[in-house]
């Protein structure tokens, strides 16, 4: 019989919903740190020219997407800062100041020399730019996560933890949307000349906005009452790893498609419809704004979906979808027709939104109050880093060796077929009615 993780952070709280001003303020922050973290992403082949050497474009978008991973190299570094920190000082706290830290940071993207400018010293600027907002954002989804968990009532979990990626996604709907508008009013020409810095220096009103915000907010009922009781842990990373961690690989197995498809998704698909495919800078980002926007609006259906009928059954149609259906996605999307470029994303989009609205209150299930963001945050930020941070260079890469257009679609493949095996085999029950009878 394989072993399956309990949920020995299921703890009750207050049953009055989060107010508006908990959900804005946790929200808003994440919106505007994934609009940076997405953002370069988006404008990757922009960055491209911009930064790299002429020549070889293929070359160029490789070195683009390598100093798009070197950001998340760091990131397991920010989560073992961060997510301890957020058990150890609040997770309010440690909120505001990952979301200072990210937005400088990418403000600071917008006003770097290129490399007509200034030559090999160009790239190496924003690698030291991508690596600081690497590191702020290693605190970012977990310490969120753990918010909003804490704060929603217990029947209404996966619900309120869904709105993290919610925000995220709506995140990267104005980045890419953003992208659109500019293509469109100023054209090739005068965005790859300046344009393009626009959305980074975005950043520091948008983030200043959000460090204001998140200021404002009160921490969580749970951690309130841990620091009332005098039982706020001395030593989060080291209780982490003696209490939690068999259950901290598990967390790790489930992030593995999370990180893949996000990043494939937004920062992958928009330079393959234009490189690979052929299709226009505003075709492209037409099809990954209306892919975005869909998959911002079914997360949180799926979240209360999960709260009704359970978190293993979103999990797993997530995940089986991916392994079934992301080969003839991207059939679709190579067929050179917009609207099935479109309805192609859109199918992976609702696979990730079916998994996203169920994971995020899966992984804090899994963790007690006292050690929770820091248990999240270290295996989430070490399996995205591997698998989601690395996803748009491994799926460039594949194309450019194989020479087949389709191939990215097996990486993905068995990215689900790791998490999938870990839900079936690792994760019990915690919502819906086969929960309430396991209880009773």
């Amino acid at each position: 019989m394989s072993e399956q993780v309990a949920m020995p952070g299921v703890t009750d709280s207050t049953e009055a919903p989060p107010s508006r001003k908990v959900l804005f303020a946790a929200g808003a922050g994440h919106f505007v740190e994934w609009f940076d973290v997405g953002i370069y992403g988006t404008l990757s082949t922009v960055i491209a020219a911009n930064f790299f050497a002429a020549g070889d474009a293929t070359a160029a978008l490789l070195s683009t997407f390598a100093v798009f991973a070197a950001g998340f190299v760091i990131r397991p570094l920010g989560g073992f800062f961060f997510g301890p920190l957020a058990d150890k000082i609040g997770r309010q706290r440690v909120l505001a100041i990952v979301v200072l830290t990210t937005s400088l940071s990418t403000f600071a993207i917008g006003v770097l020399p290129t490399h007509a400018a200034v030559g090999a010293l160009a790239p190496l600027l924003l690698v030291i730019a991508r690596l600081v907002q690497g590191f702020g954002a290693g605190g970012e989804t977990s310490s969120v996560v753990t918010l909003l968990y804490e704060y929603a009532p217990k029947r209404r979990r996966g619900y309120y933890s869904s709105f993290g990626d919610t925000f995220g996604f709506a995140a990267f709907v104005f980045g890419s949307g953003l992208a659109l508008l500019l293509t469109a009013t100023m054209g090739d020409a005068t965005m790859n000349s300046w344009g393009w810095r626009i959305p980074f220096l975005l950043a520091l009103p948008l983030g200043l906005s959000g460090l204001y915000l998140r200021l404002k907010l009160d921490d969580t009922p749970e951690f309130r009452k841990l620091e009332s009781k005098g039982e706020v842990t001395a030593a989060p990373l080291r209780e982490s790893f003696r209490s939690g961690g068999k259950t901290m690989v598990v967390l790790a197995g489930l992030v593995v498609i999370k990180g893949v498809a996000h990043w494939t998704l937004q920062t992958f698909m928009p330079s393959y419809l234009q490189t690979t495919l052929h299709f226009s800078k505003i075709q492209s980002f037409l099809a990954a704004t209306i892919c975005l926007a869909v998959v911002a609006a079914a997360v949180p259906a799926a979240g209360a979906l999960s709260d009704r009928i359970g978190r293993k059954p979103l999990l797993i149609i997530g995940t089986a979808g991916f392994v079934l259906l992301t080969w003839p996605a991207l059939l679709l999307m190579s067929l050179g027709n917009t609207v099935l470029a479109v309805v192609g994303m859109v199918v992976l989009g609702l696979l990730i939104a079916a998994y996203d609205g169920a994971v995020s209150a899966t992984m804090a299930e899994l963790f007690p109050p006292r050690i929770r963001s820091g248990a999240i945050a270290i295996p989430y930020n070490i399996a995205v880093s591997l698998f989601g941070g690395t996803a748009p260079y491994i799926a460039t890469w594949l194309i450019s060796s194989t020479g087949y257009k389709l191939s990215p679609a097996f990486y993905i493949m068995i990215a689900a077929v790791i998490t999938l095996v870990t839900v079936a085999r690792s994760i019990r029950e915690t919502a819906g009615p086969r929960a309430k009878a396991a209880v009773e």
